[in-house]
């Protein structure tokens, strides 16, 4: 991937929901009310993360454990099914945190020694606020309930949040066009 295109994607997904945001139309309130909990976007989350991370599994290298692969991948695939048995409680939540924390190194790679490009860390930057947050989420996948009632609770909030973000994404694109 090249860096135009490693700020380019974080950029868009920006734009995209602080846009949804600032538009405060009712559809975007109940879809973000109840996103935490549903199981349409736990199935899809949720399953793209385990496809992408079991696919990575299977591709391990000898010296990453690579010679257990078969038994990694088959022991991670049972999690994954039974994770939606035993654990489906915020599953979407989870299944996001573990998106954004897979599409980490394919975004930070092309950013990795380009010292010649300072304009690179303001796409870096967000990365790593999105990694630690993911992380967070990923702990305690409650709190974005919790996160989602604070931004609804006082009318406007949810609308200087996404312009907020829609204003980094404006950045960020304009940022992808200078390298």
């Amino acid at each position: 991937m090249s860096l135009f295109l490693a700020t380019l994607l974080p950029a868009l997904a920006l734009l995209v929901f602080g846009g949804a945001l600032v538009s405060g139309s009712s559809a975007v309130r109940t879809g973000l009310h109840g996103f935490p909990r549903s199981p349409a976007a736990a199935y899809v989350l949720f399953s793209s993360a385990s496809v992408w991370f079991l696919y990575r599994v299977y591709h391990l290298s000898e010296a990453d454990f690579g010679q257990f692969r078969i038994p990694l991948f088959v022991g991670f695939a049972v999690v994954a099914v039974l994770a939606f048995f035993y654990v489906s409680e915020f599953l979407a939540v989870r299944g996001l945190a573990a998106l954004t924390l897979l599409s980490a190194g394919p975004l930070l790679e092309p950013a990795f020694t380009r010292y010649d490009i300072p304009q690179r860390l303001f796409m870096v930057g967000i990365v790593y606020l999105a990694l630690t947050l993911a992380i967070y989420l990923g702990a305690v996948p409650y709190r974005l309930r919790d996160m989602i009632g604070w931004l609804q609770r006082v009318p406007g909030r949810s609308r200087w949040v996404g312009a907020l973000l829609a204003s980094y994404g404006l950045l960020l694109l304009g940022v992808s066009f200078t390298y």
